[in-house]
């Protein structure tokens, strides 16, 4: 594209005026192929960037700098309570009804620890202006009502009668922080926040503490809005290929014109430095039923440099990548062999989200008396390399890897206008220039001429780390009582309260109650909230074919514009392996690219994968074929990526991985078996959603009974029942699994091949791909065929216990698939039942932090669940009620648009060029036809209310006989919920 004028916003200079904006700065961004414009209101002092190019997933988003002065959660529950409802949109719950209304590609709002964002996405210019006229409306003129708060934030309810009669606390939030404050990754990162900056906002949790968060009042969450969501506080982005003049007219006219400027006294005063280091203890909480030897974390962390100066931020994330960025990196090296822990500490790494930046480093898993030799440990190699020098190859591999991720465009886990955004947001929102974070070519020629004079980072780790005394020995430590105290605390507290309450008070929170419910029941007139018709949504779904030529199947080409990168897929079948080394088949995926092979040790190849590639990886996939058989297809996916430059040097190292992986060096694969298990397990309370669907699907079908062996809570069994095998001894036996997957899969016959890029790089390849299939096995089968298992006959009424102080219910049940007739009205049902059903009964009656319905379209599935949730027993009440709310037909034919809405948001969802053909190998893989995609689209827009309840009559009813359910949630909830469910309980098991 050619960029020397910017066509969709023509001769907009420095110190122009658009409207009552003035243009303060015009770059172009080589890097990404688009132009930075840089506006302030004149009226306001609201500041305005926007990223011009010729993108048409189209980006919004307004942060403001929300700096609480305590943990009572303000800014969260603000976040969450202006949207519900608004002055032009006074209804209920615009938001979530937008979602239905909207053809986004993404639709949220974050807080942050200084700062709150309200973005979104879309590829439709109407539904553009139809989304930012609801968020402007929204964050600045919100209704902020006291039930809304009450619903969103924290409220007293009474439950029981009589001598019985008590009080407890609800709320969306309150129950949130109470499941993210039970998760030791989220403790651990807060809690260093406290440490490390006693004297500012960072000290506080700005999601709140849940003993915290019911001291807020009412009329502190308005003054803080008043302050916080005012224009003069106010940053504006935009993003694609949407005009700017269009953009500002419609911000003032909506909302900048009816404000003058303010100073909002927002701005965040650096920490003040320490004189001494200190070593802090701080605890969290563990199940009782888990064993507390070694679960604790330390860590050393220190602040660093101002967020502003983007030339230290960069030295800051190059000395990471040096330190710990790989397994050969020195730091990290010598903490995983002192074998004192299982993993890297949670919230290891650079910090450059606050005012004043930070670095941490250290173990998982180990003994609270290992903290002060794990200080030792990370001093020690500080200074061997401050004093003795660093490799230049580790300084190279870490400025490749900085590169290569500025380069590559992406939209994980946020669309790529969203994450530009989220890249510059804490520098710019504390003043820093964001053509600075955008276009980096100035610092990183900074930063080779500094290094070309030599010592240059050994100077800057003796002056940032060994010499910096703002330094904190962090430990983490468990807690058996915690959860317990607490409760008791929350007990007691409730207890005095209600002593000092009398009739008249109790009437009053039970008429708050009922308003609530009220309000909660009330439909609302939506008519007011702009919308999007069936004639908006295009019909069509992106097809990507591969590119004839050279090469033949099993090797696919796909010629794409990919900016210079060359992406790399493969996929090699997984049916013909021993079904006893199945269950292995994820941890082999996970130390393929991590053990080094027969002529290169691990250390080596960390080093050239950093150096010459964007990753290099294995995975496990458990799917089903899209044919007549509808059999499972297991298959190991590996790639790779890298500049094209480097094409050649990652198909070595493809080559050794494919031919000649070693799983001999068993003090490695040690430690990758107790890193694997600790990832897993910090995993469990972020995912107890999907955990929870997986259990509950186990026994439908072999591809989602593999899905829970290889990707589940069975997973994390088979890993720690290695890790006890292999305490001691039976390391042999291990390699002897590992070697014998690769001998099954890695073999000529057994491979598909996709290669992705520009159409050079793809003819460049052809020597390399015949050298990699060549140096496989020629003796192997085709595993691209269904696996031997055993599934297990009936359906699982589980419960699952872990640290957790909330609940995640799920519970599936069979329909049918993609490609059958009714598939289409599932998929709508699902989006109906969430909206207008599951959101109403779980999140604003029950206090879950969400409730949703899924429809597994690849294996027929139907799954309700819920994360974050408070109930258990209330929470399967609800799935059993939803049978009667879909087949009751209390929905119209417009909420079946706006459903068809919302499935059509994610089937035209783009993926940029790479990422896009990878996709579309994987389907080719599977059998998943463009015509049959085509075809369910047809038949989804096509979709009416009738055929809707006609297909919500043959798959919902009231028989709990064919529905699995999975509970994730404390012992002492489980057993609770066991006490009410009488004959339908669960069976219980530790997670």
């Amino acid at each position: 594209m050619n960029m020397k004028k910017d066509i969709n916003n023509p001769g907009i200079a420095p110190g122009d005026r658009l409207g009552v904006y003035a243009v303060k700065k015009v770059s172009y961004l080589a890097d990404i192929h688009s132009w930075l414009y840089q506006l302030e209101h004149e009226g306001t002092g609201a500041r305005h960037i926007h990223i011009g190019n010729m993108d048409r997933e189209n980006t919004f988003g307004v942060a403001f700098k929300t700096v609480p002065t305590d943990s009572t959660g303000v800014a969260h529950i603000l976040e969450h309570t202006v949207l519900c409802g608004s002055e032009r949109f006074p209804v209920r719950d615009p938001f979530f009804s937008m979602l239905k209304r909207s053809l986004s590609t993404f639709m949220n709002a974050f807080t942050a620890s200084d700062w709150t964002m309200y973005p979104f996405a879309t590829q439709n210019r109407k539904d553009y202006y139809n989304l930012m006229d609801v968020y402007l409306d929204a964050a600045f003129f919100p209704k902020i009502d006291e039930l809304s708060f009450k619903q969103e934030g924290h409220r007293l309810d009474v439950e029981g009668s009589g001598a019985d009669i008590r009080l407890v606390y609800k709320g969306v939030v309150y129950n949130e922080m109470k499941g993210a404050m039970s998760s030791p990754d989220q403790v651990m990162v807060r809690s260093m926040l406290n440490a490390l900056y006693p004297d500012t906002t960072y000290s506080h949790n700005s999601g709140g503490e849940p003993a915290i968060i019911p001291s807020l009042t009412y009329a502190q969450l308005k003054a803080f809005h008043a302050r916080h969501y005012h224009p003069s506080n106010a940053f504006f982005y935009t993003y694609g290929n949407l005009s700017l003049k269009d953009h500002l007219a419609f911000i003032e006219a909506r909302v900048l014109s009816r404000f003058s400027r303010i100073d909002p006294q927002t701005e965040v005063p650096a920490q003040p430095r320490w004189t001494a280091p200190k070593a802090m203890v701080y605890h969290y909480p563990l199940d009782r039923s888990e064993n507390p030897e070694k679960k604790c974390q330390a860590c050393v962390a220190w602040l660093l440099a101002d967020i502003k100066d983007t030339f230290e931020v960069l030295v800051a994330a190059v000395i990471e990548q040096v330190l710990i960025g790989n397994a050969a990196s020195p730091l990290r090296k010598a903490l995983m062999d002192s074998q004192l822990g299982t993993a890297l500490s949670d919230g290891t790494g650079y910090d450059a989200e606050n005012q004043d930046t930070m670095f941490s480093v250290g173990l998982k898993d180990v003994f609270e008396s290992d903290a002060k030799k794990i200080e030792t440990i990370v001093l020690d190699v500080l200074k061997t390399l401050a004093d003795g020098g660093i490799d230049s190859e580790l300084v190279e591999s870490a400025i490749h890897q900085i590169e290569f991720h500025r380069k590559e465009v992406t939209n994980t886990p946020y669309p790529y206008g969203i994450k530009l955004l989220i890249g510059v947001s804490a520098s710019w929102l504390h003043g820093g220039d964001p053509e600075r974070m955008l276009q980096m070519d100035a610092d990183f020629n900074r930063l080779r001429q500094s290094l070309a004079k030599g010592r240059f980072l050994e100077d800057k780790i003796q002056h940032d780390f060994l010499d910096n005394l703002h330094r904190v020995r962090f430990t983490l430590v468990p807690d058996q009582k915690m959860t317990e105290r607490e409760n008791q605390r929350v007990k007691d507290e409730l207890a005095d309260i209600l002593a000092g309450m009398d009739e008249a008070d109790l009437a009053s929170i039970r008429a708050d109650a009922a308003a609530l419910e009220k309000l909660q029941e009330t439909q609302g007139n939506l008519a007011c909230l702009p919308t999007l018709q069936r004639g908006d949504i295009p019909p069509s779904v992106v097809r990507i074919d591969p590119t004839p030529g050279t090469f033949q199947p099993p090797v696919w080409t796909y010629d794409q514009p990919t900016s210079g990168i060359f992406y790399f897929s493969g996929g090699l079948g997984a049916g013909n392996i021993d079904h006893q080394l199945l269950p292995l088949v994820p941890f082999f995926c996970y130390a393929a690219s991590k053990m080094g092979t027969t002529d290169c040790d691990y250390t080596r190849m960390a080093r050239r994968m950093d150096l010459f590639t964007g990753g290099i990886g294995f995975s496990a996939n458990a799917r089903t074929r899209f044919d007549e058989s509808g059999d499972c297809l297991p298959f190991i996916s590996f790639s790779g990526k890298c500049l094209n430059r480097n094409q050649d040097r990652m198909f070595e190292i493809l080559n050794e991985l494919t031919s000649q992986v070693a799983f001999t060096d068993h003090m490695r694969l040690r430690q990758l078996v107790l890193e694997y298990r600790a990832g897993l397990e910090a995993a469990v309370v972020q995912n107890g959603h999907r955990l929870a669907i997986s259990l509950a699907s186990r026994n439908f079908n072999p591809a989602n009974h593999l899905q829970e062996i290889w990707g589940g809570i069975h997973q994390l069994h088979t890993i720690k029942q290695v890790e006890t095998e292999t305490t001691h001894s039976g390391m042999h036996h291990l390699t002897d699994s590992l070697q014998a997957i690769g001998r099954t899969v890695f073999c000529r016959n057994n491979v598909k091949l996709a290669l992705i890029g520009e159409e050079k790089m793809l003819a460049k390849a052809t020597g390399p791909i015949q050298f990699l299939t060549d140096a496989l096995a020629a003796d192997g089968t085709d595993g691209f065929v269904p696996p031997r298992l055993d599934v297990s006959p009936g359906l699982p009424m589980e419960g699952w216990s872990t640290s957790t102080a909330v609940s995640f219910v799920a519970q599936t049940f069979q329909t049918v698939r993609l490609g059958h007739a009714d598939s289409p009205a599932l998929s709508v049902i699902a989006k109906i039942l969430r909206s207008m059903y599951l959101h109403r009964e779980i999140r604003e009656k029950g206090g879950a932090y969400g409730g949703f319905a899924v429809y597994n379209a690849e294996d027929g599935l139907f799954s309700f669940c819920s994360y974050r949730d408070p109930h258990i027993v209330s929470t399967l009440n609800v799935y059993k009620g939803a049978a009667d709310f879909i087949r009751a037909g209390k929905f119209s034919e417009e909420d079946v648009k706006e459903a068809i809405l919302q499935v059509c948001s994610e089937i035209d969802k783009p993926d940029p060029p790479g990422p896009a053909a990878r996709k579309a190998f994987y389907r080719r893989i599977i059998g998943l036809s463009d015509e049959t995609r085509v075809h369910n689209k047809e038949n989804l827009l096509r979709l009416t209310r009738e055929a809707v309840m006609a297909a919500a009559d043959r798959y919902f009813d009231n028989d709990q006989a064919g529905k699995a359910v999975a509970v994730i949630s404390s012992r002492d909830l489980l057993d609770t919920a066991n006490g009410k469910l009488a004959g339908q309980a669960l069976s219980l098991h530790a997670v």
